[in-house]
């Protein structure tokens, strides 16, 4: 029998897959399928009808490309190597860091959640920068896509947020990808794209700010509340798939709305319902404190305790109190 790993020195692009010749790997990328993670998560049914190929030939190449990219069957010690060896970004504060386990993990959704001047956005850019520092200073030496909903995206807290490192403002810049999506079906386009692109640009953070900007003011009322979680959860677990199969870290941010019902705590929630609630492996709510300070809680995340911490924004950007 021959192992997975056997397989993944073997196999590193579409022309290694068994049964996969120019005229097949031709169909294929024809059909949007360009890289084994791609293949890998592909419904065989689907990719046969997309490369009008046979079904019994798309079934042997997604087993191939799940096996080459170790998505198989694994053992609970593997499965803690995997979850130690997660790369992580830092915030630029190390209370915000500690807080999260270190930072920022790959593999995972982190979402932020808060009231507007919370620090969302604030954290979102710091962030585009901090992916791009080197290992050593907690980042991971990579470019980001900054998927900008609401129209907050500012060049001008990248450049500040650069110089607090000492990195060239510019070059920086080169290195974030920005777009506006214009509704919800173009930002689940442009999500399909970065199956792409990711691997092709060494991008190692994608950034959606926010969410559900465009959900909810596309699809308003209780009668349309069906088919907006619906799409809200197609769009959750495109990018949940772009984390596992490309190790990248995801970051989303997310709006609150008032509990009129709630009488005593936190009369907030945020918005997507349960949908939303299931998707992130770490959510985090943020508060206005006094002055530039912020409060930052763990809300739900399965390897960290409930805990909350206090953080600052400053022109340099996020950093520890004083």
């Amino acid at each position: 029998m021959v192992t997975s790993k056997a397989i993944t020195k073997k196999i590193t692009s579409i022309t290694d897959l068994p049964g996969v010749g120019p005229a097949t790997a031709r169909k294929l990328e024809e059909a949007g399928y360009t890289t084994l993670e791609a293949i890998a998560a592909a419904n065989p049914q689907e990719l046969a009808a997309a490369a009008n190929i046979p079904l019994s030939t798309a079934q042997r190449i997604v087993r191939a490309a799940r096996e080459a990219l170790n998505l198989t069957f694994k053992t609970a010690l593997e499965l803690k190597k995997e979850r130690l060896a997660a790369k992580k970004i830092t915030t630029g504060s190390r209370n915000l860091d500690a807080l999260l386990g270190g930072g920022i993990e790959t593999r995972m959704i982190t979402e932020f959640f808060g009231e507007y001047g919370s620090g969302k956005t604030q954290i979102c850019h710091q962030l585009a920068v901090n992916v791009q520092l080197p290992p050593e200073q907690g980042g991971l030496g990579a470019r980001a896509v900054y998927i900008d909903t609401e129209g907050t995206f500012r060049w001008e807290r990248i450049e500040n947020m650069a110089k607090r490192w000492g990195l060239d403002p510019d070059k920086v810049m080169e290195n974030i990808y920005y777009v506006r999506a214009i509704n919800s079906d173009h930002q689940m386009a442009i999500v399909e794209e970065l199956f792409d692109l990711v691997p092709k640009q060494n991008i190692k953070l994608v950034i959606v700010d926010s969410i559900t900007s465009h959900f909810r003011a596309e699809y308003p009322g209780r009668e349309r509340l069906a088919e907006r979680q619906q799409k809200l959860n197609r769009h959750l677990h495109q990018l949940m798939r772009l984390a596992e199969l490309y190790d990248i870290a995801i970051v989303i941010t997310n709006q609150v709305m008032a509990r009129p019902d709630v009488v005593w705590g936190d009369p907030t929630q945020a918005v997507g319902g349960h949908v939303l609630y299931h998707a992130p492996g770490i959510r985090v709510q943020l508060r206005k404190a006094r002055g530039n300070k912020r409060i930052a809680r763990i809300v739900d995340a399965p390897h960290l305790p409930e805990n909350e911490t206090v953080f600052v924004i400053t022109d340099q950007g996020i950093m520890d109190p004083e």
